[in-house]
């Protein structure tokens, strides 16, 4: 099991992120009306420079039945913003064409966040709105997130669960 320490340097306004600082790796299940459930590989680094936000990379994978990976999945690039009465933005990029802005709440080791804006490019799929939760649960990053997309309403998307290795 790997040990956390916060960092002296640490800006207070990160304090309820904190916990989301390291280094993560883990599995979880991927499934919608327009695809067929599959067991997905993931990497999460999350860091800071020392000022108020935190930095997020997320790759996935898919796995075959035996746990290898298959190839790439998703890509996500962002940041996590905390304001004041326990609110936090988490923006994110990804290369599919989309750019969302979530929205929400932070209480001790878990976030409750929901889509506030989506844009997509011409060419992105269609995708309109999104809510996500993460928790640390015995040490482990647990998340889920429901999706509304291609004339779907919003319902589980995918849930995951992580081990932090750095």
């Amino acid at each position: 099991m790997a040990t956390f320490a916060l960092d002296p340097d640490l800006p207070p306004a990160l304090a309820p992120l904190a916990w989301l600082i390291g280094e993560w790796e883990g599995a979880g299940v991927v499934g919608y009306p327009t695809i067929e459930s599959a067991h997905f590989g993931q990497e999460i680094s999350v860091t800071h420079d020392g000022r108020p936000f935190l930095e997020w990379q997320s790759r996935t994978w898919l796995l075959d039945e035996q746990g290898s990976k298959v190839r790439p999945l998703a890509r996500e690039l962002g940041f996590w913003r905390p304001l004041e009465n326990n609110e936090v933005e988490f923006l994110l990029t990804h290369p599919t064409g989309i750019v969302e802005m979530y929205h929400g709440t932070t209480s001790p080791a878990k976030i409750e966040i929901r889509t506030d804006g989506v844009i997509r490019s011409p060419h992105a799929k269609d995708y309109k709105a999104a809510a996500r939760m993460y928790g640390l649960v015995n040490s482990d990053m647990m998340w889920v997130m429901d999706m509304a997309a291609v004339d779907q309403p919003l319902q589980s998307h995918v849930s995951a669960q992580l081990k932090r290795v750095g």
